[in-house]
């Protein structure tokens, strides 16, 4: 009996699942620039993302400058196994200088940029990036904001059912929950409902150690539909922004932890995904340009060497999902 016993139980040992200590996270992590040649470094195919951002001005499919740039980076992320997911933004970054556009106008062009781009391989499409911001139109504008999600839900719905929206874009900013309360005051039940996912951008946090503002905007948002899924559409750690951060690469490698930290926090609150931005860094930022420096958060220097946050982004990526 204690011969016949022994087999047994080691068959049974096998057939055990392998211990989730190792496990990834069920999160994934892409990388986001808005240059093709991001595709050809060694460095990010060492990385193996398989997702990415590309945003675009809200005039894309009126500019075939635009819109030709638009196509070569999601066919060429799409050549190498990445898929992209499109976001429409202003098409002037200066504080509030960025033109109204009109929600009969938004309709239309958005009809033409899904019909576009859907064919080209893009499952993913955000309705309007970081609305609250000053550099964007809808910063005093929230009945556009909202009508623009409606007018993408459609479109891309329209087109495939299991395509996603991020309908509603958030810098993590003060006054980012009175933001959301105007906009789903807006909505009915329905389109509550049908404003499954959420985008945020959490740069402030991420970079001053921090999560307040992620968390406000998260429980704002819950109040309204607690199945909301949120990603992180726009983060990072900064190399250098103006006054607030010179240019230091220790910190921005210091900074990067808690950017994974921060969505594993949240994963029980309903994070899916990080889209870092960005890969290649700005010229010259390491040559002393001070407090007039743009911004900056590449993994890489404009010549496609690595800094020492991309040894961070990649050791921390690994326990991750692409």
């Amino acid at each position: 009996m204690r011969r016949l016993i022994l087999p047994i139980f080691l068959a049974l040992i096998v057939l055990v699942p392998a211990s989730p200590a190792g496990a990834r996270s069920s999160i994934r992590v892409g990388l986001a620039d808005q240059s093709p040649t991001m595709f050809d470094s060694p460095y990010f195919k060492e990385l193996r993302i398989k997702r990415t951002r590309y945003f675009v001005p809200s005039d894309v499919m009126q500019d075939a400058s635009e819109r030709a740039k638009a196509r070569a980076f999601v066919l060429a992320a799409r050549r190498n196994g990445v898929s992209t997911f499109l976001h429409i933004s202003t098409t002037d970054l200066r504080d509030k200088r960025g033109p109204i556009v009109s929600t009969s106008r938004y309709r239309r062009d958005v009809a033409r940029l899904v019909a576009y781009f859907r064919p080209l391989g893009v499952r993913d499409f955000g309705a309007w990036n970081e609305v609250n911001h000053k550099t964007q139109e809808t910063w005093n504008r929230v009945g556009n904001a909202v009508s623009y999600f409606k007018s993408m839900y459609s479109a891309v719905k329209r087109r495939c059912a299991t395509c996603n929206v991020v309908g509603l874009d958030m810098l993590d900013q003060a006054g980012s929950d009175r933001y959301i309360r105007s906009f789903y005051a807006r909505l009915d039940r329905t389109w509550r409902a049908r404003l499954k996912i959420v985008g945020i951008h959490n740069y402030s946090d991420v970079n001053r150690g921090r999560s307040t503002g992620t968390a406000k905007i998260i429980n704002t948002v819950r109040r309204y539909n607690k199945r909301t899924k949120f990603w992180f559409t726009e983060t990072g750690a900064l190399a250098s922004f103006q006054r607030s951060f010179p240019y230091s690469e220790a910190r921005q490698a210091a900074r990067m932890r808690n950017m994974f930290t921060f969505a594993t926090r949240y994963r029980s609150r309903g994070v899916e995904r990080i889209y870092s931005y960005n890969f290649f860094g700005i010229e010259d930022a390491a040559y002393g340009c001070g407090t007039g420096c743009r911004f900056d958060a590449g993994l890489v220097d404009p010549d496609g060497t690595p800094r020492p946050v991309f040894a961070t982004f990649k050791s921390r990526a690994a326990a991750f999902s692409r």
